[in-house]
């Protein structure tokens, strides 16, 4: 996971307790919704022999006409309209869900259990029908609550936007000039971290206390025999948990399953995943689809295939961390993201191969901008690596560009993470409302790839190498 810039204290956002605390039970919740969309649309038109939510429930407004034999998905639509009537200055005040334009139109279901119109407004039936998937997600939350907890704004009942780098949550999308296609999806409440854990101090209220102020912000530590044992060990659980979320990438996996096998892959080692709550960032990893650079929140989206997407993983065990992170295809990938994960992975392993004592931590910029470059590619200034140990974040700075001001020089001892940002086109970024994850300016693809290092008498060691058993993900790996 990066530091900020030169600022080296990254940040995170808070999770909270809510009822959905598995991906299981979201997919038995969507099952529920449409079982009682069906039995509404029996209801509502009796005889009708129609099934599921078909593409019909979706066909354009221009074709729905009254009739005495119309479907409850055609009865649907008409309600969806309901709202075209109201005055303009209502519907003013509203936004669409799932661009932020403005929007005159309801949903139904969303009418009839009386939820909050904000959450539930669109400007077209081509805007419900995309964000249909994450937005039935609010009638169960509906009907799963207590009475008169429907429209509540809890952060205990999961499953909505991430807002105010992690303290806030809305039930609808924010307003955003969107850089690329990629949109924010609702996410689910904190995950359960067992007492007998070893947690940071951050764990409970999402504050570091001793980071901030210790004296590793500006001197680069040399660590101990005892803390080197320690991190090798902790590095390896994170390889593990790290490997174990690439072997269930695949098309129409959600980012917050992988969140899922990260966390109990991290709790099943005996370990805490470093991110939850750090700085009140919400999960146990960060997952960046795409134009996402870094720190994207997991949540409901599906992978699609042609997709890439980085899962960064930082683990706490026996009171130090271990921070790694690889970029990864999802189904089959256009050449240009091929060309642009590789460079990426090759950057960091040029970069990798300069580090011993003596070398310039500034030299590693120069390594990783001028293979980028010769490339096509542009490297990313907002974020760089860091050292790590019994902190996540302290010196030294490990900035990833050319003629940057990195001070110091590597000396044995030294544990720091290099984590390379590779983009396709501009190398500057934007902020997603949620305060966390940053993406591309230009909404082109970005790559990235992490290792936690050892600086030794002779050169380096690799703290969080692949092992033997780790997926065969990378092909170029092969050849």
């Amino acid at each position: 996971m990066l530091a900020p810039g030169v600022v080296q204290v990254l940040g995170i956002r808070g999770g909270v307790q809510g009822s959905l605390h598995t991906l299981g039970l979201w997919n038995m919740a969507l099952g529920l919704v449409i079982a009682e969309l069906l039995a509404t649309e029996a209801e509502a038109v009796a005889g009708d022999s129609s099934g599921g939510v078909s593409d019909q429930f979706f066909s354009p407004l221009s074709q729905v006409t009254p009739s005495s034999t119309q479907t409850s998905a055609t009865l649907a639509f008409n309600c969806f309209q309901s709202m075209a009537g109201e005055s303009d200055v209502s519907k003013s005040t509203l936004s669409c869900v799932n661009c932020a334009k403005p929007a005159n139109l309801q949903c139904p279901k969303c009418m009839e259990l009386k939820l909050p119109r904000e959450g539930s407004a669109f400007c077209s039936q081509e805007c419900f029908k995309s964000s249909w998937i994450s937005h039935k997600s609010m009638h169960l939350k509906a009907k799963l609550s207590p009475p008169g907890m429907q429209n509540s704004d809890s952060h205990g009942e999961g499953w909505l936007y991430c807002m105010k780098r992690g303290q806030g949550r809305s039930p609808k999308i924010p307003h955003f000039d969107w850089t690329g296609k990629l949109r924010p999806y609702p996410i689910s409440s904190k995950r359960f971290v067992p007492a007998d854990i070893d947690e940071p101090d951050w764990a409970d209220d999402g504050i570091p206390k001793v980071e901030p102020n210790s004296d590793l912000q500006h001197t680069v530590e040399i660590k101990s025999p005892d803390q080197i044992e320690r991190m090798r060990e902790t590095c390896r659980i994170a390889r593990e948990v790290l490997d174990a979320a690439a072997r269930i990438i695949q098309p129409g996996v959600t980012t917050d399953e992988i969140d899922r096998v990260v966390h109990e892959a991290t709790i099943a080692a005996g370990g805490y995943p470093s991110p939850l709550n750090y700085h009140f960032f919400p999960k146990s990893c960060c997952t960046s689809v795409n134009e996402v650079i870094c720190h994207g929140i997991p949540d409901a989206r599906k992978l699609e295939d042609g997709d890439i997407v980085n899962v960064d993983v930082t683990v706490y065990y026996k009171g130090v961390h271990g921070d790694l992170n690889e970029t990864y295809f999802v189904g089959n990938v256009d050449e240009e993201s091929r060309q642009l994960v590789k460079c990426t992975y090759e950057c960091l392993e040029k970069a990798i191969a300069i580090v011993k004592p003596g070398v310039r931590f500034r030299e590693i910029g120069e390594v990783i901008n001028r293979h980028a470059s010769m490339s096509g590619f542009s490297v990313v200034k907002s974020y760089c690596g860091h050292g790590i140990g019994e902190l996540f974040h302290c010196a030294p700075n490990i900035p990833h560009y050319a003629r940057n001001k990195a001070v110091g020089v590597m000396k044995a001892g030294q544990t720091f993470t290099i984590e390379p940002m590779i983009n396709a086109g501009v190398w500057r970024d934007r902020m997603w409302p949620d305060g966390w994850t940053a993406v591309t300016a230009d909404g082109k693809r970005s790559a990235q790839f992490e290792h936690t290092l050892l600086v030794t008498e002779t050169g380096v060691e690799v703290l969080t190498g692949r092992l033997q058993t780790s997926p065969n993900v990378l092909p170029w790996l092969n050849s």
